[in-house]
């Protein structure tokens, strides 16, 4: 190798090779200083970056856990106050019941209204007063809001709630003849049209088919779907029964079948009638001036009175006879909630409402009144639709709460796992690092000596002068 002066190509490589150990050993102390084995772009453009995603969707995760204990928190604080709601209703039933008995005076029943009374402001006021945060839940006026329960938009759970105030909750319904019901037929009673027909409760489409009967229609309501309670009922009076009165008395069952009572085994008596049909559970009253009985029977399509010889009994006021049966049958449909009916059939089954729609009318538990024994009666349908509308509620927001349970369950589970992968990826291998850093101090210390020695050759020129 030739001897130059000018040009120390040992000494660069030396020079080069001390600067690389030195940048190698910066960049490991820098690595065990921060604990990164990323901590610029230069160190890894690629891992970087999905760091950075997996970052933001750890740090996402984060905040959509605090979301979901929120939402967790406002659904228990709703239910804890529809709990009280619940007991405050029940009280309000047992007030009722106790109001129905007869052995109450009208100044007993006034007292009990009293309490029925303050227990119908103490629900509004408990509606009015549940908040969360400042922010009011049962007054109607949160509606239903979304939880933000994921990293990424639109990952979201609804919570819905409605107003519990007392002239907010209660028995929804409509009741009605129609305009088929309770025409005169000598075998079928309350007979729908004389063609197959149909409408819908609630968007749900209930069929008809010809000379079906109000228990029938109310059957086939209860089993749509449409969350809506059907109840046929048949009211019809006999009057005039007389000694020699033979024909037979029918209540007619959905199926068909026939609950008969002969006119001759009674002899005219009409007050041992009406305590056999009372003790049949059908609900009777008798006027002991007149004769005359009152039947209503439920969930049944028809009364009537056939075969009669002496021709005097008189069923729903017609004029006497064979085959005379009820003319007064309705449907009464129920709902804790709003429903509709619809459809082109609708006045067919159901007065009051249109051609095309007929909207639910709410018997609110502000407007309960026991002062009544009647009133006391009338209230329990009310006061047991509030309390399953709150029921309904609660069961939602009780599954909000556990669904939001495992969904928290689930981000944590996500966060661990990805927060793991992330670390594989920025993380220093401090194990790895610390070895790399000791083989660069050395390198670098050996580059250092090996400079001198090469920084040294030139001189040998000298030697060769003197």
């Amino acid at each position: 190798m030739a001897i130059s002066v000018n040009t120390n190509v040992t000494s660069m490589k030396a020079q080069s090779n001390m600067n690389k150990a030195s940048s190698s050993q910066q960049t490991s102390m820098e690595r065990l200083s921060s604990g990164l084995r990323i901590n610029s772009a230069k160190d890894d453009a690629a891992g970087l970056q999905i760091s950075n995603r997996m970052t933001s969707q750890i740090n996402g995760i984060g905040v959509a856990m605090r979301n979901a204990n929120d939402g967790i928190s406002i659904a228990q604080t709703a239910e804890g106050a529809m709990q009280e709601s619940t007991n405050i209703l029940q009280r309000m039933r047992d007030l009722s019941l106790q109001s129905a008995n007869g052995s109450n005076s009208t100044d007993d029943r006034a007292a009990m209204q009293k309490e029925m009374n303050a227990l119908q402001t103490e629900l509004t006021r408990i509606a009015d007063t549940t908040s969360f945060g400042g922010q009011k839940l049962l007054d109607g006026s949160y509606g239903t809001q979304k939880f933000q329960v994921g990293s990424d938009a639109n990952q979201t759970i609804s919570v819905s709630l409605t107003d519990v105030s007392a002239n907010k909750i209660g028995n929804n319904a409509i009741s009605g003849a129609g305009s088929e019901f309770g025409v005169e037929a000598a075998t079928v009673l309350t007979q729908t049209t004389a063609a197959d027909a149909t409408f819908a409760v609630n968007g749900k489409t209930v069929g008809v088919t010809a000379l079906d009967g109000a228990a029938t229609v109310a059957k086939n309501i209860n089993a749509s779907g449409a969350g809506v309670t059907a109840e046929a009922s048949v009211t019809t009076t006999i009057g005039g029964m007389g000694a020699l009165d033979d024909g037979t008395v029918s209540i007619v069952a959905e199926d068909g079948s026939k609950d008969s009572y002969d006119l001759a085994d009674y002899s005219g008596d009409s007050a041992r009638l009406a305590e056999d049909l009372g003790k049949a559970g059908y609900d009777v009253s008798h006027d002991t001036d007149t004769g005359e009985i009152s039947i209503t029977a439920n969930n049944v399509n028809g009364i009537e009175i056939a075969g009669t010889t002496a021709g005097t009994v008189q069923l729903g006021g017609q004029a006497a006879g064979a085959a005379n049966v009820s003319k007064t049958a309705e449907l009464n449909l129920s709902s804790p909630d709003d429903f509709t009916v619809t459809g082109t059939a609708v006045d067919e089954v159901l007065n009051g409402a249109s051609a095309t729609k007929g909207s639910s009318s709410l018997n609110a538990i502000s407007a309960v009144d026991i002062g009544t024994a009647q009133g006391a009666q009338d209230s329990l349908a009310v006061i047991d639709a509030a309390i399953a509308g709150i029921d309904s509620q609660r069961a939602d927001l009780g599954a909000v709460q556990n669904r939001m349970s495992f969904t928290i369950n689930n981000l944590s589970n996500v966060q661990s796992n990805v927060s793991d992968a992330r670390s594989r990826i920025q993380d220093v291998d401090f194990a790895k690092e610390t070895a790399e850093l000791t083989k660069q101090q050395i390198l670098s210390q050996t580059s250092s000596a090996m400079l001198a020695q090469a920084n040294q050759l030139p001189q040998a020129a000298l030697s060769l002068l003197g």
